[in-house]
């Protein structure tokens, strides 16, 4: 099957600057409005790899996301909120970018060129083969983490990637591929629009599936979540509130003596033999 790069295809908008803000806009939100029925059609795939995740992850593996620019960062940011979502620990799900943190908020040029820099970064992790990595790459095609997945084939470590181009190299390389075709962007081959947003919601169900299949969800609720901050100090207390019989203030007590809401509610409940 011949590899066409849709990611790169012309928009199929003319004349951008010629148009109003409201056409601007509405443009780009039924452009949108086309990427949650892409990743749709890509359940199937991301349902393969999540499940292989779950079962390294049971067995002590830790989740690693490689990418470049857009797809880098976006990795790194599904990485840093499962802690304090899920009160796992920093380094259960890591993510790594071309370039090191330097490129998290400034371009760092030619780093996702470097074919070999990706498994020297996972290395440094002491990275074996309990482990997943998952590259992304809204074109398919970017070296450094191509290169990642082929060392971690070559190493036995399960490889799975989020790709936005059907049939590309990543795909190829990857164990576990995911296809999110979405087709060309607004502003032709600006990844971070329509690629980037199909990303995010395929890292998003990766790691919530991930989590809760770990079981650090309870009924719909985070019961390990991190108390960072006055907010969710305030969601855990009605959380315990919800699950025992309890006012405000003792739900407090318990919250900050126990340090989580599952801790709370299970110490409540042993104590009262319930």
């Amino acid at each position: 099957m011949a590899f066409t790069r849709t990611t790169e295809q012309s928009s199929r908008y003319e004349h951008l600057e010629k148009m109003s803000v409201h056409d601007l806009l509405t443009n780009i939100n039924n452009e949108d409005k086309t990427v949650p029925l892409a990743v749709e059609k890509a359940v199937p795939q991301i349902e393969t790899l999540v499940s292989k995740v779950v079962a390294q992850m049971k067995n002590g593996g830790r989740l690693f996301y490689i990418g470049a620019g857009t797809s880098g960062r976006l990795g790194i940011v599904d990485a840093s909120e499962c802690p304090p979502t899920f009160g796992v620990p920093f380094d259960m799900v890591i993510g790594l970018i071309a370039g090191g943190d330097t490129a998290i908020r400034k371009a760092v040029e030619f780093a996702e060129d470097d074919a070999n820099q990706a498994w020297k970064d996972l290395s440094e992790w002491h990275i074996n083969e309990k482990d997943v990595v998952i590259g992304i790459a809204a074109s398919g095609t970017t070296p450094y983490v191509i290169g990642g997945l082929e060392k971690c084939n070559e190493n036995n470590i399960t490889t799975g990637c989020i790709t936005c181009n059907e049939g590309s190299p990543l795909s190829q390389t990857a164990t576990f591929p995911i296809e999110v075709v979405v087709g060309p962007e607004f502003v032709t081959g600006s990844s971070r629009m329509k690629a980037g947003t199909a990303q995010k919601l395929v890292l998003n169900m990766i790691s919530t599936a991930t989590m809760i299949q770990l079981g650090k969800v309870k009924g719909n609720k985070m019961v390990d979540m991190q108390l960072s901050n006055v907010k969710l100090i305030d969601r855990g207390v009605r959380m315990i509130m919800s699950e025992i019989p309890v006012a405000y203030d003792e739900a407090k007590i318990l919250l900050e003596a126990q340090g989580s809401v599952r801790k709370a509610v299970d110490f409540y409940l042993s104590k009262n033999n319930l």
